[in-house]
């Protein structure tokens, strides 16, 4: 091993580091973003009454009914 070794970083991590500083406030906006989107309370009810009204499938379901 060479005396001044530096430990590998792929292009990808470089790229997102020199973002990360040029933009600090990046990671909160993600966050605010998946909060918005994705991190939802659940209705529990409006789950359950949904399953229930579901339609069973067809084993085939290009078959016709006879």
């Amino acid at each position: 091993m060479p005396l001044f070794w530096k430990p590998y970083t792929s292009d990808v991590t470089q790229f997102i580091d020199e973002l990360k500083k040029k933009k600090p406030s990046l990671e909160s906006e993600q966050l605010a973003g998946r909060a918005l989107l994705w991190d939802k309370d659940i209705d529990r009810r409006a789950q359950t009454e949904a399953r229930a009204s579901q339609v069973p499938q067809q084993p085939y379901v290009y078959q016709t009914k006879r």
